[in-house]
């Protein structure tokens, strides 16, 4: 006589056929995908005392800030929700211009509570215009920032944020490529030589 087959033996049968018809795999951790168009500028319009050459995947927007001057706009790339601040100022004297600086640095200072790094470097363009720039990594909000400034009249500074609570690891390809924009903007930048209010 044979002997019945336990109730166990059922269980980890149906078991064992159900698990053949799916394959679990846990998910790696992932990164988000950023699909990278190829880098194409067009001229900034000329309704302003500075011009460059900005992303045509971004936008010019006037800055909206409560603390917004005329001159002052954002670089903006919908497809990261990043930002580059640009703001102006007129150099009325040497104490203007040593407050611009002063700001300019305490700025980017800010960030040295969350930075792990901050990169400080001085550039020449082209056309002979000296920019001091700074690279930040860790979890900074801003990534990157700089100026420039002819010490006579004109004073511009930019910084990139990213309106996203992602980490900055992984939005890495996405800083790489507005950094690429940002340091195009700083080389072909000029001052507008018409007299402006």
């Amino acid at each position: 006589m044979q002997k019945p087959v336990s109730k166990s033996v059922i269980v980890f049968l149906c078991l064992a056929i159900w698990s053949c018809e799916q394959t679990w795999v846990p998910k790696p951790k992932g990164y988000n995908r950023f699909d990278l168009p190829a880098h194409e500028y067009v001229d900034l319009a000329d309704t302003f005392p500075y011009h460059f050459q900005y992303s045509k995947h971004a936008k010019v927007l006037r800055d909206s800030s409560w603390i917004s001057d005329r001159y002052w706009i954002e670089i903006y790339y919908p497809m990261f929700k990043a930002d580059v601040h640009i703001t102006y100022k007129v150099i009325h004297n040497q104490d203007s211009l040593k407050e611009y600086l002063n700001d300019a640095y305490f700025l980017t200072a800010k960030h040295q509570i969350k930075a792990s790094a901050i990169d400080e470097g001085i550039a020449r363009t082209p056309s002979g215009k000296t920019v001091v720039y700074a690279e930040l990594s860790g979890e900074v909000p801003s990534q990157f920032q700089f100026f420039s400034t002819d010490s006579t009249r004109n004073f511009l500074r930019g910084a990139l944020y990213f309106n996203t609570a992602v980490q900055n690891d992984s939005l890495k390809p996405a800083i790489d490529f507005v950094k690429i924009d940002i340091v195009h903007m700083m080389n072909t930048l000029n001052w507008n030589t018409k007299k402006w209010p």
